[in-house]
Parts: C-alpha cells; sequence; structure tokens
C-alpha cells in the first residue's frame, strides 16, 4: 500500500471506486448508504482533502441535503464509523479514505505549508507501539499516526 495524496493520479476513477466500494460493502452488510451519507462521502472524495464538518455541511445544503449541524455530523460519523473515512485529529477535520474496503492502519502526513493530506499506511508503527504498550499492560484500542511536515511541492517552493 503506497501513499496516496501528493501524487497525481486518475481522480475521475478514484471517486467511482470508492463509491462503488461504499455501495457494495453497505449492501453485503445490510447497512444503507443514504442520500446524505452518499452525498457527504462524494464531497470528502471530490474535495480530495480534508474538511472540517461545517465545510462539508456547506456542500450538503448547497444540494439540498439538510442544513443542520446534526445531518453532516451523523453522516461522517457513519463515514468514519465503516472506515470509508478518517478523521484527522490535528486539523479537526475529515478526509475519505485513500483504501475504502481495505483493513488497514493509516496514518497521515500533514503539510504544515498548503495542509494537503496524504495517508500512508503505518501497520509496522500501530503494532510497535501496541507491543510497547502491552509490555505496560496497556491495551490499545485505536492509533492515530499524524506526522506534520511539508509536502513534495512545498519543499520544491521552498527549495
Amino acid at each position: 500500500m503506497s501513499p496516496i495524496g501528493f501524487e497525481k493520479h486518475d481522480h475521475t476513477h478514484c471517486i467511482a471506486s470508492a463509491l462503488q466500494v461504499a455501495e457494495t460493502t453497505c449492501s453485503e452488510q445490510g447497512i444503507q448508504l443514504t442520500p446524505a451519507r452518499r452525498r457527504t462521502f462524494e464531497i470528502l472524495l471530490q474535495e480530495h482533502r480534508a474538511m472540517g464538518a461545517y465545510e462539508v455541511l456547506e456542500h450538503l445544503r448547497a444540494s439540498g441535503h439538510g442544513s443542520q449541524p446534526p445531518v453532516a455530523y451523523r453522516a461522517l460519523d457513519f463515514l468514519v464509523k465503516h472506515g470509508f473515512v478518517h478523521r484527522i485529529e490535528r486539523l479537526n477535520a475529515f478526509i475519505a479514505c485513500a483504501h475504502p474496503g481495505e483493513r488497514h492502519a493509516p496514518c497521515f502526513l500533514i503539510c504544515r505549508n498548503c495542509e494537503t493530506v496524504a495517508e500512508a499506511p503505518a501497520r509496522p508503527a500501530a503494532d510497535a507501539l501496541s507491543v510497547s504498550a502491552a509490555d505496560m499492560g496497556f491495551k490499545v484500542e485505536r492509533v492515530a499516526i499524524e506526522a506534520e511536515g511539508l509536502c513534495p511541492a512545498c519543499v520544491e517552493t521552498a527549495a
């Protein structure tokens, strides 16, 4: 699994593929991808960046899916719970999962200059943390790894 977020790719295919995974997963698990949930996921996929809940709500409002904060928060909670979206703690924002449908432990590389976020594999780091925590009698239930620095474009601009 390679980092996704800083390189060029076929964005149309990216969106269609993620939506198909979400639809298939929901169908297989007997859960509903309601119009508001689907539209929230589409917004995050189309924007391809981390967005706050109120920014998502503005887009939902513009497309006729409600104007009250619970609309966005419920949709985001559902999408996070089912692995279609990740919450970026550092930015208090949400981003569409780069690998929906895959069980994985992502880490997020956050550009401190342009706030672009890339999702990268973090399984080795998460496993090492779990082992270290277990040595102290602590059971890790969730790991959120976020690294701040400069993305390739900002590094190039600064040089």
